[in-house]
């Protein structure tokens, strides 16, 4: 029995349509591992991750661990409570940097858990950490609920 026109036609259509959702769901499974705005310290150290992997962190600024060298150059932890990561960096870092501070750090991770960043990132209070950082820090005590911007006078 041969087929029409637009039986062909419509074959064709629901083949195209079924390709494409395998492709679309093929991707969405590839990506769902590395579709994360960061990864806390200890994720970090949990995962294994390899040296030379390109990486974003996030927790807070170590208290003590600042060194500023010549020529831009920082040096700092970045920790969520439980592990630290220590981070270097050229660059003019934002205002909002200081120890005790969100941050998140993008760079290239080297031998050792050194992130060496290329973008430093200051976050003001808990609206822009991931949960499960926010849950860390709470866990180990280092965490103070009253370190938002509402109770530094800046309403939400």
């Amino acid at each position: 029995m041969a087929m029409t026109r637009k039986q062909r036609r419509l074959v064709l259509i629901g083949g195209s349509i079924g390709v494409l959702a395998v492709a679309v769901g093929l991707v969405l499974n590839a990506l769902s591992g590395s579709i994360v705005f960061f990864n806390s310290p200890s994720d970090v150290l949990t995962k294994q991750i390899a040296p030379g992997t390109r990486i974003r962190i996030g927790g807070l600024v170590k208290p003590g661990s600042v060194q500023r060298g010549t020529d831009l150059k920082i040096r700092f932890e970045v920790t969520d409570g439980e592990h630290d990561i220590p981070v270097r960096y050229q660059g003019i870092v934002p205002d909002l940097f200081r120890e005790g501070q969100g941050v998140v750090a993008e760079g290239k991770l080297e031998p050792g858990h050194l992130l060496d960043a290329d973008t430093v990132l200051a976050k003001h209070d808990e609206r822009y950490m991931p949960k499960e950082v926010v849950d860390a820090l709470k866990k180990s005590g280092r965490w103070q609920e009253g370190e938002t911007a509402s109770a530094k006078g800046v309403t939400k």
